[in-house]
């Protein structure tokens, strides 16, 4: 259903309009992909295109209690207004990933096709049915665990579709080997490996999340939890590789954040601000 002919969901004295949309089907995916799309309050009354934000793990939106935390940014005029394009997951565990390889269990094994998706299909067509910008300036991609992994590695390898990318509780750990195999941090961590071999984009900016108890795991027995090692160890790399620390990258770490959309919609105006607030 694109925009012409909206199913409005639970309207009430919101500020913002959600519309289900499920025209999408994807070709590399072989499934109709489905969109939940937040509009901005003045989106019927102008004729803008406006900045994007597309949101893996898109049928959590309720979870995240997304609509309530854009109503108040808004109402607090701390966010310019721009379209939420929320995906509804698929098979997430073997489409998300990152798309130059699956890991040491073969798990985001369509993370190549997600990929083509993103680029070849959903991009034109929210494009043609959403007034949004097509600048990459304006163009921001976002995600959780590995829906997190997945958006960063799109941004990252992408800098000609998108800006920035948000991650929350990203699943970081993804890694070619398993530790019976001789895994070691240095070498074995996938997104890692590909940052340091990845080229340095001067448009790019990052925001990042982790939560004190995101898990329990500590694999090097250094009193810090892997989720927060495994993400500043990325936040390490991409310094090294030439992105900025103080103008370039965010890092939120929440105390008593859990891995749950709990966490991540308290944490979610920091973003939102991050990526959509005022000069």
């Amino acid at each position: 259903m694109a925009e012409n002919s909206p199913a409005l969901i639970g309207v009430g004295h919101s500020t913002v309009t959600v519309r289900r949309d499920d025209s999408l089907y994807s070709v590399p995916l072989k499934r109709t992909v489905h969109l939940d799309v937040v509009l901005p309050p003045d989106y019927d009354t102008s004729t803008t295109r406006y900045p994007v934000l597309y949101l893996n793990d898109g049928q959590d939106l309720p979870r995240l209690h997304m609509r309530a935390v854009l109503d108040s940014l808004y109402r607090e005029r701390a966010i310019k207004p721009f379209v939420l394009v929320a995906i509804h997951a698929g098979d997430r565990i073997q489409e998300y990933g990152t798309a130059a390889r699956a890991d040491y269990m073969h798990r985001g094994s369509k993370a190549g096709l997600y990929t083509d998706f993103v680029l070849t299909e959903l991009l034109p067509y929210v494009s043609k049915h959403y007034r949004v910008s097509t600048d990459p300036a304006q163009s921001v991609f976002a995600g959780f665990s590995l829906g997190g992994l997945s958006a960063f590695d799109l941004v990252f390898h992408h800098p000609e579709h998108f800006s920035r990318a948000g991650v929350f509780s990203g699943s970081f750990w993804w890694r070619s080997k398993s530790t019976e195999d001789g895994y070691r941090d240095e070498t074995d961590r996938i997104m890692h490996d590909l940052v340091r071999k990845g080229s340095h984009h001067e448009s790019l900016r990052f925001w990042f999340e982790a939560g004190t108890e995101d898990e329990t795991s500590d694999r090097n027995n250094n009193g810090i939890i892997d989720a927060i090692d495994d993400t500043t160890d990325l936040i390490d790399e991409l310094v090294r590789k030439g992105y900025a620390r103080e103008t370039a990258i965010r890092y939120v770490e929440v105390v008593g954040g859990k891995h749950n959309q709990e966490t991540w919609s308290a944490v979610m105006p920091d973003f939102l601000t991050w990526a959509f607030g005022h000069p």
